[in-house]
């Protein structure tokens, strides 16, 4: 078997062991459709009357953008809790007796925590549909949104993987796989307009990838308000590519990352 194929054989091996796992503890799978919904009904009703959207239009049409965003950036502390209880139990040592691709094992971990990131998302479009968020765009336009969704969560699992292998413990991993996303999220264009924000903090969100994101699923979804003019900054003006171009560069970085990471603590 070539070594491509050794890998991929590893890689699904891996994912299927994991989303196992995931379906023998339901209660993670409930709590975190929960909170994803959770996250919708208060945006939507709490700040849904106190937030003038640029442009005009209903709020919730220009919040669901930014809760998809935040939700599948959010999973990211699910795999790093994982590889850091891995890493504790001591499972790494027994998959490195094993003659298998160093690289499955963390590709193994994000692809079935993307799984997991798909079942979230999905009870949030639901709930979005609920409180009266529409899609006004093109099937193929509203599909190449949640691709990129897709794409974005992956590129962050990465993040956790790398910072879960990093940390000593896993009560440290429940901390460092959260605490720096809060800012990278509210510091964005996910819940409030940019503009409403100080000249001098405008430059730093636009060029947040969170925002760049957000902005590309609202354009995907058709949830642009109609009057709104986007910021003159280069990635708000072409989201979509920018976003793209932001998860190339978060994989290229974080994935070998990763991998020298594994090896070390594997080594240990």
């Amino acid at each position: 078997m070539s070594d491509l194929a050794q890998t991929v054989s590893d890689t699904g091996t891996i994912t299927w062991r994991n989303i196992t796992r995931l379906r023998r503890q339901p209660d993670s799978i409930v709590f975190g459709i929960i909170q994803s919904v959770m996250f919708v009904l208060l945006f939507a009703y709490v700040f849904g009357g106190a937030i003038n959207v640029p442009g005009g239009g209903d709020y919730t049409q220009f919040l669901m953008g930014g809760i998809f965003v935040q939700t599948v950036a959010f999973t990211c502390a699910t795999t790093c809790i994982a590889m850091a209880d891995d890493l504790s139990r001591g499972v790494f040592d027994r998959f490195r007796s094993l003659p298998m691709s160093r690289s499955a094992v963390l590709a193994g971990r994000t692809f079935a925590d993307l799984a997991f990131a798909t079942v979230t998302t999905a009870a949030m479009a639901l709930t979005g549909l609920l409180v009266g968020w529409r899609t006004d765009a093109p099937v193929l336009s509203v599909l190449a949104g949640f691709a990129l969704l897709a794409l974005f969560a992956y590129a962050f699992l990465w993040i956790g993987a790398v910072i879960g292998l990093s940390v000593r413990s896993v009560e440290v991993a429940q901390t460092a796989g959260l605490i720096w996303l809060f800012p990278l999220t509210f510091l964005s264009n996910a819940f409030v307009p940019l503009e409403t924000m100080p000249e001098w903090l405008q430059p730093i969100a636009a060029w947040n990838p969170i925002s760049a994101v957000v902005a590309a699923v609202r354009e995907l979804f058709g949830n642009v308000p109609p009057g709104y003019v986007a910021p003159d900054y280069w990635p708000l003006q072409h989201p979509v590519l920018a976003s793209v171009l932001w998860c190339l560069v978060i994989l290229a970085v974080f994935v070998p990352m990763g991998v020298a990471r594994y090896r070390r603590a594997a080594a240990r």
